[in-house]
């Protein structure tokens, strides 16, 4: 019987989300153990044990331990490729896949994680938004939108024709974005408009959605 998997994180952690929503499209059964980030324990000992770096996640499986949470689906994907949504292309289509799971994570993650920070989380910690940093990344996530409009117009999702983990790796931060302003550059693009309406439906989604409620 296989080891139970466990996700060290805090559930709302967009790094943390990216792993919670491969594990419920793969149907796989894990273990969710809470950092308090709030009084700094992924900041200490027995947490720097699993991520030396400090940050959340850390997932463990019997001897092996992870950390990064890109790293973690491609190894639940690949580890689990016959289980629940494939996430994964096999042969020649992999290195298309490939490439946009880098495109977001170069470029499109710098530019969402940095409004949310601004626009989400800041004031729920009190502290004042930044509008020129705003301002600055919103003109480059229109950018970076405008490549994938262009994108979608030939393809249903960014690896192809079904979804996967280059889809999967981008929910975190685009639930997060489509509650504030700038869910108008999702809005005004069509094709962009049409692939977030789709993986954000997700019955998987729905269930990471559901762990801060």
């Amino acid at each position: 019987m296989a080891e139970i998997m466990k996700v060290h994180g805090s559930a709302l952690s967009t790094a943390a989300q990216r792993v919670f929503a491969c594990l419920y499209e793969k149907e796989l059964e894990f273990e969710f153990i809470p950092v308090n980030m709030a009084v700094g324990e992924h900041k200490k000992e027995p947490f720097l044990a699993l991520n030396p770096f400090g940050q959340v996640p850390a997932f463990e499986q019997g001897d092996l331990k992870l950390f990064e949470s890109r790293a973690i689906t491609q190894y639940i994907a690949h580890g689990y490729a016959d289980k629940g949504t494939p996430l994964v292309i096999p042969g020649k289509q992999m290195a298309t896949l490939s490439v946009w799971m880098e495109v977001e994570a170069h470029q499109f993650d710098p530019v969402a994680s940095k409004l949310n920070w601004e626009l989400v989380f800041k004031p729920m910690f009190g502290i004042p938004t930044d509008n020129a940093a705003v301002e600055e990344n919103e003109a480059k996530l229109g950018k970076v939108l405008d490549v994938y409009e262009s994108r979608l117009a030939q393809s249903k999702y960014l690896g192809g024709d079904i979804f996967t983990l280059a889809d999967l790796h981008h929910l975190p931060n685009i639930s997060c974005a489509m509650r504030t302003h700038v869910k108008k550059l999702f809005d005004s693009r069509p094709h962009v408009s049409a692939w977030v309406a789709d993986i954000t439906s997700r019955p998987a989604w729905s269930k990471v959605v559901a762990m801060n409620k």
